[in-house]
């Protein structure tokens, strides 16, 4: 009897000292908040219950912008806004350069620039070579220039020959643009004197090497619509010019660059280059410089 006893007071002392998270069944969890702060008299958690058992409203919704709204959180910005009616300027030497030609030393140039504002500009375009000091061919366009997208514009105007030999009138009408980044396209047709007629398609396309050093490959293509023994210039296609220059931008305004240039007669017109006593074919070694402004 005594043994028993002794084990039924064992049993009763162990059960406070298990407390009530070691009883099966309960969750830590459910004991958060349940101290003596948040119990009323009768051991409830009055304040748990109240903050779930009221449903929440939805925000009412956001009224639309109105044009005023719009224009106060989007201000005009001085010196930002678009004035088309600004005359601004842009010129550009692309080629100015000096070619090791079999008769000698030439010197060419290729130029243009426009002044005007964001649609209606007036482009000047000016080419030509001189070789021992001799002019061999000069020419300058005047041309009324509207873009009509983005990337491309139209043209008309005239066109002013100087040399080969007496001067000659041309209308000029084309279209100048950007088919893809860096590539500058135009192709121009000309009506002139004598029921003559041209046309020059020329492209050229920048391609970076470094932030300083850029590549360009050129070509320009010359046709024309009746011989003209007098200028050297036969029916069909006359004249196909590649050029390939590496330049190196000192600052993006001025750079030097070397290259090559090579050029070539076809039909009536290597014809009457023969004939003169020059070949139809040539290439040249070419440094010159780059200028815009």
């Amino acid at each position: 009897m005594n043994k028993v006893a002794i084990a039924l007071v064992l049993g009763l002392c162990a059960g406070p000292v298990l407390g009530m998270e070691d009883m099966p069944g309960m969750d830590h969890g459910s004991m958060e908040g349940m101290g003596p702060a948040n119990m009323n008299h009768d051991g409830m958690n009055h304040e748990g219950m109240s903050k779930g058992s009221a449903p929440t409203e939805a925000p009412a919704p956001l009224p639309a912008p109105t044009a005023a709204d719009r224009a106060a959180a989007f201000p005009e910005v001085s010196g930002h806004a678009l004035h088309d009616s600004d005359l601004h300027a842009y010129w550009l030497f692309d080629r100015l350069e000096y070619q090791k030609a079999d008769e000698g030393t030439a010197l060419a140039w290729d130029a243009e620039g426009w002044v005007g504002g964001d649609v209606d500009r007036l482009w000047l375009r000016s080419q030509g070579e001189r070789t021992n000091g001799h002019t061999e061919n000069a020419e300058l366009q005047a041309l009324y220039g509207r873009a009509v997208t983005p990337w491309w514009t139209l043209v008309g105007g005239v066109r002013q020959d100087f040399k080969p030999e007496s001067p000659q009138t041309w209308a000029a009408f084309g279209i100048q643009g950007e088919p893809l980044a860096d590539l500058d396209t135009e192709a121009t047709v000309y009506f002139g004197e004598n029921r003559q007629s041209s046309l020059r398609l020329e492209g050229d396309y920048d391609l970076p090497l470094t932030n300083s050093l850029i590549l360009q490959p050129r070509v320009e293509a010359n046709f024309f619509s009746r011989n003209d023994r007098v200028r050297q210039q036969g029916s069909g296609l006359s004249t196909l010019e590649a050029g390939l220059r590496l330049r190196y931008e000192i600052i993006p305004e001025v750079a030097p660059y070397i290259g090559v240039n090579w050029t070539k007669s076809y039909g009536r017109t290597a014809d009457y280059v023969r004939e003169e006593g020059d070949d139809a074919q040539e290439a040249r070694l070419v440094v010159g410089v780059r200028l815009w402004y």
